[in-house]
């Protein structure tokens, strides 16, 4: 067998005051309780977001499942430890059920300020959180065929992950509603077909000369290079409730990586996808997740969401037997089929409770669930 390719993965949750299961104005406490818990302080695992309730935690260079499911449970662990001894919840979700945006301020640093300025009311509803998958690619041409490749196949991603059907207190009918908030940026979205990195420098530089984003990290395309590493950062998962689900996105981001790398090597070149049927896709995606049908954007067909799910496992296969992860990600993707995205079970609940303060609690559970 090869050498694996190698994963990181970064996460952004919610923190929660269990008094009112409503979003904390200041996570400080929270953090600096998690600090303690780390033993290099010179590069933390936890981190900031723009929100004062949100916060980050990043594992390191991960070379196989097992570890990114043991970092990831071990960075779960220190936030829920630290958020027990500051009395507060952490939660994993793309919405925040009981979220209403016009009581969230800003965290006081220039960038986000300057986020805030820029982008006014877009800035204001950002109160949203997702999963970023790294993938080890260095040579920089290669990321750029393998984002062009991989597009068609996002979507699928995104109905794996939706865990975000509710906004400002209501039902939105989306599974991920937090895509459709994430969509609307000047920056965000499926990125267009690039010829070559140096085409993607180009407008990049572009958008930052024209003041649309203020540097690299800003091009928040769904998927795209590493900005700080040498990678190929997906974007486009909700924050996933459980830590199977992170592993069902770090297992098959890999391996559609792989499967790209090897196309790319023999020669292979899919059919580039029709941008209004990638955006098609995409959208029904987060409408649905994996309750209907998915649009494929290459055959231009609309698909039982479940069957997709599994072209998109018969695509990588060969990829998955290479690392040894095809029993371990058919499983769980049954798994998910079976119980249903994180959107499904928090409609499950409220439909049986008519509380969203009982859903907060399932997303609090399943959290903390290692």
């Amino acid at each position: 067998m090869s050498q694996s390719l190698t994963i990181g993965v970064e996460e952004e949750f919610f923190a929660i005051d269990p008094s009112g299961r409503r979003l904390l104005g200041d996570t400080r406490l929270l953090l600096e309780s998690a600090y303690t818990r780390q033993a290099d302080r010179e590069n933390p695992s936890y981190g900031e977001e723009i929100r004062p309730c949100m916060i980050e935690s990043r594992t390191g260079i991960c070379r196989n499942l097992g570890q990114v499911r043991t970092e990831i449970s071990n960075l779960r662990g220190g936030l829920v430890q630290a958020a027990d001894e500051t009395g507060s919840w952490i939660a994993a979700a793309g919405t925040f059920p009981l979220a209403d945006w016009r009581t969230q301020g800003f965290v006081p640093k220039p960038r986000y300020e300057h986020t805030a300025k820029t982008y006014a009311q877009l800035a204001g509803e950002h109160v949203i959180c997702a999963c970023h998958v790294h993938v080890g690619v260095e040579d920089r041409e290669a990321a750029i065929h393998v984002m062009n490749q991989v597009r068609p196949w996002l979507p699928v991603l995104a109905a794996l992950s939706s865990s975000s059907p509710f906004w400002m207190g209501e039902d939105t009918g989306y599974a991920s509603y937090r895509s459709m908030i994430w969509e609307r940026w000047p920056m965000a979205g499926m990125p267009p077909t690039f010829r070559s990195y140096d085409e993607y420098k180009k407008r990049v530089a572009a958008l930052i000369d024209t003041g649309t984003i203020a540097d690299a990290g800003q091009a928040f395309w769904d998927i795209r290079p590493g900005t700080r590493y040498q990678t190929v950062e997906f974007r486009i998962a909700d924050s996933c409730t459980t830590v199977d689900e992170i592993v069902v996105q770090a297992g098959l981001s890999r391996a559609l990586v792989q499967t790209c790398l090897n196309e790319l090597e023999h020669g292979v070149i899919n059919p580039d996808a029709c941008p209004e049927l990638l955006r098609a896709a995409k959208w029904r995606a987060a409408r649905f997740g994996l309750t209907g049908s998915l649009l494929d954007p290459i055959s231009a067909e609309l698909v039982p969401a479940h069957s997709l799910v599994d072209r998109l496992l018969k695509y990588v296969r060969p990829a998955l037997d290479e690392t040894r992860d095809w029993g371990e990600m058919t499983a769980l993707v049954e798994r998910t089929k079976r119980l249903g995205s994180s959107a499904e079970r928090q409609r499950r609940v409220l439909s049986e409770t008519n509380r969203l303060e009982d859903v907060v609690d399932l997303l609090v559970k399943e959290t903390a669930t290692f």
